[in-house]
């Protein structure tokens, strides 16, 4: 049984220790191993999520399977962007499921359940991006209503970027 709950200060360890695995789990191929880890300890530092928990604006939920934490997302909303013509837009910043736990659906259970929290917020669609050498993910977002609006060049490390989608959905 799937349970999703807003993650607080003491949820950031787990949510670095998440978000390091599952990122290099999905992207851990795309970039050099030394970018990969500077990135990965750079990003995903406990005392970074404790900055952002404390930020109102961010927004981090767990899903746990069975009590084991299987991802987290992090939304904000009234994230305007400049190539997107609608108002109080959401932006889906992060959604990260770790692998172990793909084949039970809870990354739609998840994204379901910001989008419909986005929603309730008045919000009036939800943008991403998405790598784009990622075809599970995007083919993920698609399949979920979001159409690929433009590109962004995601910059890992100084010397390496990767090449996303942005995507939005429009409620």
């Amino acid at each position: 049984m799937a349970a999703i709950i807003k993650a607080n200060m003491e949820h950031c360890q787990l949510l670095s220790e998440i978000g390091k695995i599952s990122f290099i789990e999905s992207h851990g191929h795309s970039a050099p191993p030394e970018d990969i880890n500077t990135y990965v300890k750079e990003k995903y530092k406990e005392e970074l999520f404790r900055a952002e928990i404390t930020d109102a604006k961010n927004i981090y939920h767990i899903i746990y399977y069975h009590e084991q934490p299987a991802g987290y997302s992090k939304i904000i909303f009234n994230a305007a962007h400049p190539d997107i013509a609608k108002r109080n837009v959401t932006k889906m910043e992060r959604l990260y499921l770790l692998k172990e736990f793909y084949s039970l659906k809870l990354g739609y259970d998840l994204l379901k359940f910001n989008i419909e929290l986005s929603r309730t917020n008045k919000q009036s669609g939800m943008w991403l991006y998405v790598w784009k050498e990622n075809p599970r993910a995007v083919s993920f977002y698609k399949k979920n209503g979001f159409v690929i609006t433009g590109s962004h060049d995601f910059k890992l490390t100084e010397t390496h970027s990767n090449p996303n989608h942005q995507m939005f959905l429009r409620y």
